[in-house]
């Protein structure tokens, strides 16, 4: 973060300072992928799963906090984490089995991410760096509660499988990284901070291009919580941000990340630039409120303030914020005091649209603000502002129509015709850590390609398995609505994949063709 000097250089010649957003992968409640996260977020679906005591799984949380302390069966669960090919990034089967599944996550994210961006790991952008972090390891409380499992181990093996601080280290030694690797705890602002230092360390030469992101996990999923009167946990398992009935979030499991570039540099190398960070800060309270836990307006006021002055933008240059929004009283009355008071006059009222991920997913905890940021991209990408949950009638204690904020409860249009689309997105961490990015719709490209092209599409796969479903899965993006030409795909899989022994090579003129001979 700059000081007040740092702040005027960054204004001086801002648009040097820009950093693209190249790539982005995750796995979040109810969607296996971003796309996969984008349909649900357009479609309204709420990804909170309620279950019984019969599916519940037994945990180290048994004991309520106080006499009678409702249960609460819910949570944001992700599907498949008992799942991991250790061969696949040369880990052993031993390894794998006391590897924190939280790392075993990331490690798939990071491959996925270096896909999308169309790069292979071996052949990167210049030296990569990676900036990430991790939620409580809950998993490590399984081992250690089974002895069998850890017999003949060395303890220090299990300590290196474990502990945050190889988190990122992990990532950059199995796919051979060389820039910068830092595991980043900020608490529920992790991953957001991440985001941050990551463009940081580009911004200054330290590495060309950056992993930054987090991961969310908690073990066992199905383990319930119980309902604290004025805490951050929902009574009835749903988050309702800015809402009237608004008493608390449900914790999710989840991660993401994104791969960063210098913005000319990604121009240059005509990489997809998905959007374009403007700009970003970081910040802390310190101890001038009421506890430890509280969220501090000031401090958010001054973090969104420096974002917004390092993007070298207006207030009224922003058409969407991408919000913390726990959904507890206090903390959305602070945080829209917060965002009020760094927008300043609200005339015309309502022009900015207010939303939160967590409605449909829950708190992603070390995940939620690199979560917040996609989201954020994929509207950018898509011009349309997904539908907050849950949103009935405002929580009086806002005071929403004396600020520039309004909640959005259903699909909106967002338009680009009098200025390129701007968001802000949030993310404020228990302790104090806020951290908040400017991020600006990336320039449009054309995706035509002549009919009359032939095109080589070569897809593998280590199995025979893997190669259908692959292909599969090309065929099935490629008629998609938003599918890119066929000349950027095929130059993707020829130079921007990793080769691996069972293959298959279609040679087509049409998109459709193509998918034809796919499946």
């Amino acid at each position: 973060m700059a000081g007040d000097g740092g702040r005027a250089n960054n204004t001086m010649d801002s648009s040097r300072r820009h950093i693209a957003i190249i790539g982005m992968a995750g796995r979040f409640p109810g969607a296996a992928t971003v796309d996969a996260l984008w349909r649900n977020l357009r479609d309204g679906v709420e990804s909170i799963r309620s279950f019984d005591e019969r599916d519940r799984e037994p945990g180290w949380l048994q004991h309520p906090p106080y006499p009678n302390a409702p249960l609460v069966l819910a949570g944001g669960l992700l599907d498949g984490i008992e799942y991991f090919d250790a061969d696949f990034f040369g880990i052993t089967a031993r390894e794998a089995r006391m590897l924190d599944p939280q790392h075993r996550l990331l490690l798939e994210c990071a491959w996925e991410t270096f896909e999308d961006a169309g790069y292979r790991p071996d052949r990167p952008p210049g030296d990569v760096g990676v900036f990430a972090g991790c939620g409580v390891n809950t998993y490590l409380l399984n081992l250690l509660s089974q002895p069998e499992l850890l017999d003949g181990i060395d303890p220090r093996q299990v300590v290196l499988a474990n502990e945050k601080d190889y988190l990122a280290t992990r990532i950059s030694y199995r796919l051979g990284l060389k820039g910068p690797s830092v595991t980043v705890q900020t608490a529920c602002s992790t991953s957001l901070v991440a985001v941050h230092l990551a463009a940081q360390s580009i911004l200054n030469g330290e590495c060309d291009s950056a992993l930054a992101g987090g991961v969310a996990l908690r073990i066992p999923q199905r383990g319930g919580y119980y309902y604290v009167a004025e805490g951050i946990d929902a009574r009835d398992g749903h988050c309702r941000a800015f809402d009237q009935r608004a008493d608390g979030t449900v914790a999710g499991s989840g991660c993401g990340l994104v791969l960063l570039r210098r913005y000319e540099d990604a121009v240059r190398s005509r990489d997809r630039i998905r959007a374009v960070i403007r700009g970003s800060a970081v910040n802390n309270d310190g101890g001038s409120k009421v506890g430890y836990t509280a969220p501090l307006a000031a401090g958010q006021t001054a973090v969104i303030t420096e974002a917004l002055a390092i993007a070298d933008l207006e207030p009224r240059d922003i058409g969407y914020v991408e919000a913390h929004g726990t959904g507890t009283l206090l903390g959305d009355a602070v945080e829209v005091a917060a965002l009020a008071a760094a927008f300043g006059d609200p005339s015309p009222a309502a022009t900015v649209c207010l939303g939160s991920l967590k409605t449909n997913i829950g708190h992603l905890d070390a995940a939620a603000g690199v979560a917040g940021l996609i989201k954020t991209v994929l509207a950018l990408e898509h011009g349309e502002i997904p539908p907050t949950l849950h949103f009935s009638a405002p929580n009086p204690h806002l005071r929403l129509e004396t600020t520039p904020f309004r909640v959005n409860n259903r699909l909106e249009h967002w338009s680009n015709e009098t200025g390129p689309r701007r968001a802000g997105v949030s993310s404020f961490g228990i302790g104090g850590t806020n951290a908040h990015v400017v991020l600006e719709e990336a320039a449009a490209v054309s995706t035509r390609s002549s009919s009359d092209t032939w095109h080589v599409l070569p897809v593998s796969a280590r199995d025979r398995d893997a190669l259908r479903e692959a292909c599969a899965r090309l065929a099935a993006w490629l008629i998609a609505d938003d599918a890119p030409s066929l000349d950027a795909v095929a130059l993707t899989l020829q130079t921007g994949r990793s080769e691996f022994a069972n293959r298959r090579v279609v040679v087509c003129q049409s998109a459709v063709e193509a998918a034809r001979l796919l499946t």
